[in-house]
Order: structure tokens, then sequence, then C-alpha cells
């Protein structure tokens, strides 16, 4: 066994390229419910109202649409410099930023498939202003009711070339562990689903069949209850948002889930995880097979092809 390792504390925020910037902002804010913590020059640093720092989801104004980085919070200073030293040591390191309005210095690096991250410690704590003041003082901000108004990020998932090169690269670079996986018939990784704390998952991969490489699948945020997605399903719904696919429970790490693409096309979720953490510590790889996985959903509707298909940015078709 592995000794755990926990130098990154939690996924921090995901940075999102719009190329319909103001109609991607009236979503993720009136539709889906997070709050603007500072909106400036065609950037907004969005949160959801349980998350503690200053923003989750960076939303940017830009030619195209997809991911621009992922940003990972350290558990401590000294932790951020041994990751840092891994990291320059696996060759795939950029260099320090100075970082944003959400954050401090960061150290930039890649993924073998092109996705850049950063990892930071210094934070903005989220201080809420007077309309936003929760009546609990244990909460980030008070539970507006806005929209969908999910409670804190959840995971993300991104799309990969080979995902076994990424099951590498990510339990050494951040010292994930990986809960789950999808072996294929071929002998290739389909899927990979990775946490570096307690959660079922922070991060998930899945083979990009397009051949593509650094592209985006979705980002999702919780929920505390079924019922919200069930009342989020008809707030798309009134509000002409195309629900891809959903509600329905997924197989692998058995999440409540809806998918629906914001406005510019990037694929975002809603998901109620349950009480599923990962408290055992020598838990042991879910390989499910492509047999397994063809099964689709653990139940509902068939999963819907796009759900293969669809990534941001898109991908030029080759006639």
């Amino acid at each position: 066994m592995t000794e755990p390792c926990y130098d990154v504390a939690h996924l921090g925020h995901v940075e999102l390229y719009s190329d319909r910037f103001d109609e991607s902002l009236d979503f993720f804010t009136r539709v889906y419910g997070l709050t603007p913590s500072l909106i400036e020059d065609g950037v907004a640093y969005l949160r959801a109202f349980d998350d503690y720092e200053f923003h989750t989801l960076k939303l940017v104004r830009y030619h195209t649409t997809g991911v621009g980085h992922v940003g990972y919070r350290a558990s401590s200073p000294e932790a951020l410099e041994r990751r840092v030293k891994v990291i320059e040591e696996m060759g795939c390191g950029i260099g320090w930023v100075e970082g944003d309005a959400g954050h401090g210095r960061a150290y930039r690096f890649t993924d073998p498939d092109g996705h850049v991250f950063e990892l930071y410690y210094d934070t903005h704590v989220y201080e809420a202003p007077e309309g936003e003041r929760p009546a609990l003082k244990n909460i980030a901000q008070r539970y507006h009711g806005r929209g969908a108004s999910p409670r804190r990020l959840d995971h993300l998932n991104l799309l990969a070339s080979d995902v076994r090169a990424i099951r590498d690269f990510m339990t050494r670079a951040l010292g994930s562990r990986v809960t789950e996986q999808i072996q294929l018939d071929n002998g290739r990784l389909g899927g990979c689903w990775f946490t570096v704390n307690n959660k079922t998952y922070d991060i998930a991969y899945s083979e990009d069949h397009t051949g593509a490489r650094g592209r985006f699948h979705h980002v999702t945020y919780a929920v505390d209850q079924r019922e919200d997605i069930l009342r989020a399903a008809d707030i798309f719904l009134e509000n002409g948002v195309h629900i891809e696919t959903g509600p329905h429970k997924h197989a692998i790490q058995g999440t409540f889930f809806l998918y629906v693409w914001e406005p510019a096309g990037n694929r975002v979720e809603l998901a109620n995880a349950g009480a599923r953490l990962i408290l055992r510590p020598d838990w042991p790889t879910v390989t499910w097979t492509e047999t397994e996985r063809k099964k689709g959903q653990a139940w509902g509707l068939k999963t819907i092809e796009t759900f293969h298909t669809h990534g941001t940015p898109p991908v030029a078709r080759k006639d």
C-alpha cells in the first residue's frame, strides 16, 4: 500500500472560457444560482453559497469555450513547496504566477494532455457583504434560493487522449488516489476518478474519442438533496436551457445527476452525491469493465450519445 499523501487539501476553482460571456454570466448567476464576488474586464469570479473561498468558478470572456486552468489549494505553505518540488522533478512545471483576485501566488503546471493546473495556499476567504450575511455563522453566505442555488463546487471532468498517462501523472503530481476506473477491452483506460481527500472524487478524466487534447467535459456543483435537482430541471426548462440528460443515477460513483449546456456550450452538472465518502485508508480501486460500463447508468434513461461525443472547445469535423 502506498502511504496516502494529503499535501493537497481540495479542488479550489475552475476557470471556464465563454465566447458568449454575457449570456453565460446570466446563466450562472440568475439561473444556476452562483453569486458574483467580483466582475471586471470580462472576468467574473463566482461562488456557491457555502464555498468558503472568494471564488470557485472564474468565468472569462474568450474567443472560444473550454477550460482555462484548474486550481487546487495546498494543505499548508510547506505542502505547497513539497508538491512544487515533485512537479518540477517531473518536468511539467510552468512556473510561479502572482495569482488573481481570488488567491495569492500559485505554481502552474500542465498534465500530459496539456490542461493547465495551479497550486496555491494563500487564498482570499469570502466575507459576505451585508445583503449576503447568513443567519448561522457556520456557513459562508446566506441561502438565497436564487435559481438552482447549489451549495458548493464538487468536481470536474476533463477529456484526455491517454487516461493511463493521466492516472500516473495525478497520483504522482498531486498525490491523488484512484477511487474508480474503467478498463477497456483494448487495454486502454476509458475513465479514471481521483480524490485528494476523503471525497469520492474531485476530478475525473474520460478518454477523448476525437483524439484532441486539452478539452473540457463538465464542471459540477453539489446540492443537498435529489429534490433540489428535480426543482432545477423545472428552472432550466422555464429558462430555455438545454437539458442534455438526467435526472438519473450514475453507476460509477453513485451520484444523482442532471447535465445541461450553458449558453456557450460548456457542459454543467448538478449532482447529489449523498453520504458517500472514502473513509477507508486502504480503499481498493474499483475497476469497471467495458461490458459493465456499456450497461449505462444505474437506472434511468439510456445515456445520450452526446455525453460521449460533446466537449469544449468543439473539434472541427473531418469530412
